[in-house]
């Protein structure tokens, strides 16, 4: 007999969605949001004279500039499943965030923009799903608009990225002559008529047989599309499902998702060829989600989401047994007793109480100032830890100090916070205080957010100037004697927030310099 508790997790499918900046994925997250009764209203960024704004752009700066520049989540309805989206930036400069976010995942979404293919940030992405071995789903979007030949985009796919493809429907025509998809299970054509985003679209859907399909395309449309039936049945890669949930085959449906062309289809494919929440690896073992005993792991900190809140929220994965409101967990790294009472989950920046979630969940937990990411929080006797979650190299440096030294608590409080969320490093000398800050971070429109942010959350104004580092290294050995190390002159001894030191190169030069002149020396580019 099925008990609640796996009634529940088998009903919850947890996602990210992944793409390159512009290719749609914040449009298409909104319009799934829409199929599920979330939202009413899907909000576009078309530019600054439009008041809507994206619901997963909860942040000021992602709504001015119409991007995504820090990771959302959202949870939805839809059939009988329970549905949590980890939407991430598509921009480069804030992927690090979407490393960390793929980290709380079952699966991925990857949106393509029909029109110009795979892209450099897709690449990246791509990367560290095939990392996890998760399942990665493509939807093809913006066939509204001229778009390259399918048959060229799933063999650049093929190719670029090195997995398998298997068009679960096929496109008719593109730009203004794309008159729906072809459903290749059912064998039916999908024709469609948008509604501007205020409800789901018209969908037709008939038999390839039927004598209406002539009507509806021009002759050469209809030619082309009985050609094309004939060449996928004839040709390509057989389905597996297998193949699918292990990351060797990659499902592809093609859409518009502005119009709401196909987002329906590929939305109800998804949901049928995704696994429930999976097992996730501990210290010690691997644990199942229907595990009774309640367990989690921090993928993500964020401060002053809310300006009427002024707080900071953890967001946690749940992995195993159910949360219940007030539950008494232990703190792993922290090794100690807390209580979860102000629990939350988000649409955004909106926010509602949660009573109790599942395995597969996404909630948000009140911080302290005790949480940091990758931390284990678990009830029971055994205490279990989650592997941790890696913190990549920063690639640009800069020296930051505020303009005010009478905000000098302001300043180290807002900077040091806007560190523990993970989206800027920030170190100091080893001999020096909080005087003089040096932050890395993977991209530079990081330092223009780290501005705003202080300035508008923090009342704090800076000054930061660049700096030449290029390369930053870990110091793995924790009994080396720093001052007796052997360096090229420009090389900087530092230390992090947790107190682990590293080393500042200017060049690769220096790196080498370090670890020929100094056999003992254990240098790495990330930390746990």
């Amino acid at each position: 007999m099925v008990t609640d508790l796996e009634r529940q997790i088998q009903r919850r499918r947890t996602f990210a969605i992944i793409s390159h900046p512009d290719a749609g994925k914040t449009t298409l997250t909104e319009k799934f949001l829409l199929y599920g009764g979330a939202i009413q209203l899907a909000g576009t960024v078309k530019g600054k004279k439009n008041t809507k704004h994206a619901v997963s752009d909860w942040m000021e700066i992602e709504k001015q500039r119409g991007i995504s520049v820090t990771s959302s989540v959202l949870q939805f309805e839809y059939r009988d499943f329970c549905i949590n989206i980890l939407d991430t930036p598509g921009h480069q400069d804030f992927s690090e965030d979407t490393y960390r976010t793929l980290m709380a995942a079952d699966s991925a979404v990857m949106v393509i923009d029909a029109s110009k293919g795979v892209e450099d940030q897709t690449r990246k992405l791509f990367k560290v799903c095939t990392l996890r071995h998760i399942p990665i789903f493509t939807f093809i979007n913006k066939m509204d608009r001229v778009a390259k030949d399918p048959y060229a985009l799933l063999e650049e796919i093929e190719q670029e990225l090195g997995i398998d493809t298997y068009a679960i429907n096929w496109p008719v025509g593109s730009g203004k002559e794309f008159k729906g998809v072809y459903e290749r299970d059912k064998q039916t054509l999908i024709r469609f008529e948008g509604i501007n985003g205020t409800r789901e679209a018209l969908a037709i859907e008939t038999d390839i047989q039927d004598a209406s399909i002539k009507e509806a395309l021009t002759p050469e449309q209809y030619q082309q599309l009985m050609d094309d039936v004939e060449l996928l049945d004839g040709a390509g890669v057989e389905f597996d499902l297998e193949r699918v949930q292990q990351g060797q085959l990659s499902p592809v449906c093609f859409g518009s998702a502005l119009t709401n062309f196909g987002v329906e289809p590929f939305l109800n494919h998804f949901l049928d060829m995704t696994t429930p929440p999976l097992p996730r690896q501990t210290d010690q073992q691997t644990l199942v989600p229907t595990n009774h005993d309640f367990s989690a792991f921090v993928f993500k900190i964020q401060a002053n989401m809310n300006k009427a809140h002024r707080d900071r929220m953890a967001f946690m994965r749940i992995c195993s047994g159910k949360f219940e409101k007030g539950m008494d967990v232990f703190h792993v790294q922290g090794n100690k007793k807390i209580k979860l009472s102000q629990s939350k989950q988000l649409m955004a920046d909106s926010r509602e109480t949660v009573e109790e979630a599942y395995a597969g969940d996404i909630i948000g937990v009140f911080d302290p100032g005790i949480f940091s990411i990758g931390d284990t929080i678990c009830v029971g006797k055994e205490k279990i830890c989650y592997e941790g979650i890696p913190t990549f190299a920063p690639e640009h440096f800069a020296s930051v100090r505020n303009k005010d030294t009478m905000k000098r608590k302001q300043f180290v409080k807002g900077i040091t916070q806007i560190a523990q969320e993970g989206a800027i490093q920030i170190f100091q000398s080893i001999q020096g205080g909080m005087e003089e800050i040096i932050v890395g971070v993977v991209g530079v429109l990081q330092f223009e957010v780290l501005e705003y942010r202080l300035k508008n959350e923090y009342s704090v104004d800076i000054v930061q100037t660049p700096l030449s580092y290029q390369y930053i290294r870990w110091i793995q050995n924790k009994d080396i004697a720093l001052q007796q190390l052997n360096l090229s002159s420009d090389t900087r001894k530092i230390q992090d927030l947790k107190g682990n030191y590293l080393l500042l190169f200017n060049n690769e030069w220096g790196v080498r310099w370090a670890t020929e002149k100094n056999k003992d020396l254990i240098l790495t580019e990330y930390s746990k």
